[in-house]
């Protein structure tokens, strides 16, 4: 006797999902694949694919709820389980130098982020969200913070703006910063120290780290590390922000502590005991980084491409610019911690 499984055998709100988490879920397996053949970030491949797909979102399509659930619920898995890529070890490794450069390159390009938004006539929230994601970790960061902001009807278009410029910019550092080091003459610990503490993503700081050397690869992706390491002050304070300015028009007020935010600590702190086993450890990243990327897919999805070739140019000169500024900053920082 043989049994077989349908959709139609699944019972309640997971039957609903099915469809759309599978689309992500094949979007999501496509970019990882086309990443690794030809090197380019996987959350634009994902981003991309996923527009070309927004037909599936449809209002009435039996794939849109699947589609908002990883947009949403995936997107928060994601991140609570980048808590495992961090221990506090690693951190206290490098010295205080590198903490003290990390925290300040952080704080500052965030703060000169959302006060450029402000004169360029965005709102600040937009500012905190792209300086996040050129001061912490990239498309991750931007995506960790938009699931912390409040909701409005641009934040998705602000959201994918800021991980297509990210990724891009991300990939041009990956290739243009290490001749900058060697231009420089940055031995291998100070080159590692400026690749990690300004080259957006993880998998981009590890490509030009170890494409110089195997000790600037190693020191890179400690200070990279560190950075995400950030992303929990960060998001509280983009919590504290969204509740003040919600007190101030009398929305509904976000919860201080979003519960993903505290599975981020929760993850930090278990996983800094060493009791975690190493295999868990990875398997959680590597689940961290397919929920994100299917989250990105189904939030590509829900998007038109024409509303984000019309966001403008200020948005673009907003991005380049805290690229730039970092770069600038984290080589003075340098200068004057040595």
């Amino acid at each position: 006797m043989t049994t077989t499984l349908t959709i139609g055998a699944v019972p309640g709100r997971a039957r609903l999902l099915i469809p759309g988490l599978l689309a992500c879920g094949v979007v999501a397996a496509a970019s990882t694949f086309l990443s690794r053949h030809y090197g380019a970030p996987v959350m634009l491949f994902a981003l991309l694919l996923g527009i070309a797909m927004n037909f599936l979102s449809g209002e009435g399509g039996t794939c849109k709820p699947g589609i908002e659930f990883a947009g949403r619920t995936l997107l928060r898995i994601g991140v609570a389980l980048l808590g495992l890529r961090i221990t506090v070890g690693q951190v206290a490794e490098l010295g205080w130098q590198p903490v003290a450069l990390v925290v300040a390159s952080v704080v500052l390009t965030i703060v000169v982020s959302m006060l450029s938004a402000r004169f360029l006539g965005f709102q600040t929230l937009f500012g905190l969200l792209s300086g996040g994601a050129t001061a912490i970790c990239g498309a991750s960061a931007a995506m960790a913070l938009a699931a912390a902001l409040p909701n409005h009807p641009l934040k998705e278009r602000a959201t994918l703006f800021t991980v297509v410029g990210v990724s891009a910019l991300s990939t041009l550092a990956m290739i243009v910063y290490p001749m900058i080091a060697q231009a420089m003459g940055l031995d291998a610990r100070a080159a590692g120290v400026f690749l990690g503490a300004t080259i957006h993503d993880v998998a981009q700081v590890v490509g030009a780290g170890y494409s110089m050397s195997q000790q600037t690869g190693d020191v890179a992706t400690l200070v990279k590390l560190m950075r995400v390491a950030m992303l929990l002050p960060v998001i509280v304070f983009a919590v504290m922000l969204s509740r003040r300015q919600a007190g101030q028009t009398g929305g509904p007020r976000p919860p201080l502590l979003p519960g993903f935010v505290i599975s981020f600590a929760l993850l930090v702190a278990i996983n800094s005991t060493g009791w975690m086993p190493a295999v868990v450890a990875k398997g959680g990243s590597d689940l961290s980084r397919w929920c994100l990327v299917a989250a990105i897919a189904g939030i590509g999805m829900k998007t038109q491409l024409k509303d984000l070739v019309t966001v403008g140019l200020k948005p673009v000169m907003l991005m380049l610019g805290e690229t730039v500024f970092l770069v600038v900053l984290v080589l003075a920082l340098m200068h004057w911690l040595a």
